[in-house]
């Protein structure tokens, strides 16, 4: 698993999910089993947009392109930019 995925399951496990026990990976439904509200998707991409070095346009990205850390990274690579220096 590259360290940006293991980053960002990291990030959802301890700031975002904070329940013991929880095991997050990269196919883990996350909005549509209900583990992470829509208010956390916001913090998510905020460090989906860290960890990749990219800005991700909010207004497209959808809660369903955000479900599974699969389906984040692949919606940073579809819709991000590169961030300018």
């Amino acid at each position: 698993m590259p360290e940006t995925t293991e980053q960002m399951i990291e990030y959802i496990v301890e700031e975002i999910v904070r329940r013991p026990g929880v095991k997050v990976d990269e196919d883990t439904p996350l909005v549509s089993s209900g583990l992470i509200d829509s208010l956390a998707l916001v913090d998510i991409l905020l460090k989906l947009e860290d960890v990749t070095g990219t800005h991700i346009p909010a207004g497209k990205v959808q809660p369903k392109d955000m479900d599974t850390v699969r389906l984040m990274f692949s919606t940073a690579a579809r819709v991000g930019k590169p961030r300018k220096k």
